[in-house]
């Protein structure tokens, strides 16, 4: 097994969303704990997250290679192709790969067993190349050293950091605030032992490989019959050979109101610069209110800056650790007496929910994200978005993404490409079946953004 190929040193700076050149293989595999995935809506469907990557094949020395588990509907690559300038010579610099296979999951793990597809894949490879995973695991790892290009995204030896019990040691050793809690938890007694020695009525438990808040718990000391798991249909005795499998985080639940759930999406280039890329406001729903459902950019001012700075210390000790590619980190924000203080909740090593809102965001308006204000400037114009994951309607349901699509033109709910604000939609395969669609809001203010958004979800998802 290998962990990264190294890049060549003028890649030192490379990131995805700004490539001049070369080949992105995209392998957006679900590889992820395939209990928890097969609770989403529609799962297989975020393999469609990472098409924003598309509108990188604007530099006329980009190639992107895609793999998907099912053909990704004509009408959607067209869709994403109306974003460029040249169309025609973008599709001849992009090649779909399919396994035609969609029940098989993780996508990478029926890749590796198909010598055909394999072949098909490497002969579409030209010049320089990366690797570009949706979550980095030894599936990966295993075809990048068989196709012989480097990974975007941190080695498996690393996981360990972007686990709830090492988000726990970088954070100290960032000396950033933090909850107060007890990592690598896995036996019943140390479960207990925990709860006791933390502070309040309530203590959240936290899967360390969990993810969309779906490995959560939230335990009453005084009443269990009071548990709130996130995952439907859970149960102790379930969670807690979990917890003995996969190991666990206990923390104090915190009970603050009113609390805010910002979060940091970070970058670090193959040469280990470190970088915060954007803040958001996370939107969360579910049981508990800690399932991701969108973010809003950026976070509120009060504590933007806080919720930066943490990003910041963080990614410099995770590039010091070796880490490279696409990250997030979680916050909870409240304020205190001298202000809005930001405690670290997670780190996820992987491109997250708010990648594809910002990439879609960056990579139509040419927006750069400035660091001193942490707002996304378009020459002197700051944009705002606002992004779903989870705009649904029944009405919707049996309709081609084509439809969908010319509808939203007609109804003034697209993009305008000439004051680069308006609608970039995702998630577009998840319709005919489920009805089902994501969309990022783009406008000049945080007020258009918005309105904008309620607008369209009112004419396409209904009240």
């Amino acid at each position: 097994m290998i962990t990264n190929i190294p890049f060549g040193e003028k890649c030192s700076g490379w990131s995805i969303f700004k490539p001049s050149e070369g080949t992105l293989v995209v392998v957006p595999s679900l590889s992820l704990p395939q209990d928890e995935l097969r609770r989403i809506t529609a799962a297989r469907s975020y393999e469609e997250r990472l098409l924003f990557l598309l509108l990188a094949l604007r530099e006329p020395g980009v190639k992107v290679v895609y793999l998907s588990s099912a053909p990704v509907d004509r009408d959607i690559i067209d869709y994403y192709f109306g974003f460029l300038p040249d169309p025609d010579d973008a599709a001849k610099r992009l090649t779909l790969i399919t396994l035609d296979d969609p029940w098989s999951q993780p996508l990478t793990r029926s890749l590796l067993r198909r010598p055909d597809v394999l072949e098909q894949l490497r002969s579409a490879i030209e010049g320089e190349a990366w690797l570009v995973p949706f979550v980095l695991s030894e599936l990966e790892e295993e075809l990048a050293a068989f196709l012989g290009i480097p990974l975007y995204g941190p080695a498996t030896s690393l996981a360990y950091y972007g686990s709830k019990s090492g988000a726990r040691e970088v954070g100290h050793e960032a000396g950033v605030p933090m909850p107060r809690g007890f990592g690598d938890v896995r036996a019943a007694n140390e479960v207990e032992e925990a709860m006791e020695a933390l502070p309040g009525e309530r203590v959240i438990v936290k899967l360390n490989d969990g993810y969309s808040g779906l490995g959560n718990v939230i335990v009453t000391k005084g009443d269990r019959s009071l548990t709130s798991f996130s995952a439907a249909g859970e149960t102790w005795e379930s969670y807690t050979k979990k917890i003995r499998e996969r190991g666990a985080v206990v923390e104090e639940f915190i009970e603050h109101r009113p609390l805010y759930y910002p979060s940091a999406l970070a970058q670090i280039t193959p040469g280990g610069q470190a970088q915060v890329l954007a803040t958001h406001d996370q939107v969360l729903g579910g049981t508990n209110g800690h399932v991701y459902q969108g973010c809003t950019f950026p976070a509120a001012p009060e504590y933007r800056a806080e919720v930066g700075a943490s990003a910041e210390r963080i990614a410099r000790v995770l590039a010091d650790k070796g880490v490279v590619g696409l990250f997030g980190m979680d916050f909870f924000a409240l304020k205190a007496d001298a202000g809005y203080a930001a405690l670290l909740c997670e780190i996820n090593l992987r491109i997250g929910g708010t990648t594809h809102p910002f990439g879609a965001a960056v990579m139509t308006t040419g927006a750069t994200y400035d660091a001193g204000t942490g707002l996304l400037m378009s020459g002197n114009q700051p944009k705002f978005y606002t992004a779903t994951d989870n705009c649904a309607s029944s009405c919707l349901r049996g309709r081609t993404p084509g439809d969908v699509m010319r509808m939203a033109e007609r109804l003034g709910v697209g993009f305008d490409a000439r004051r680069r604000t308006g609608n970039v939609f995702h998630l577009l395969g998840a319709i005919p079946e489920y009805g089902k669609l994501g969309f990022t809001s783009i406008g000049d203010s945080r007020e258009e953004a918005d309105e904008l958004h309620a607008l369209t979800r009112r004419l396409l998802c209904g009240p």
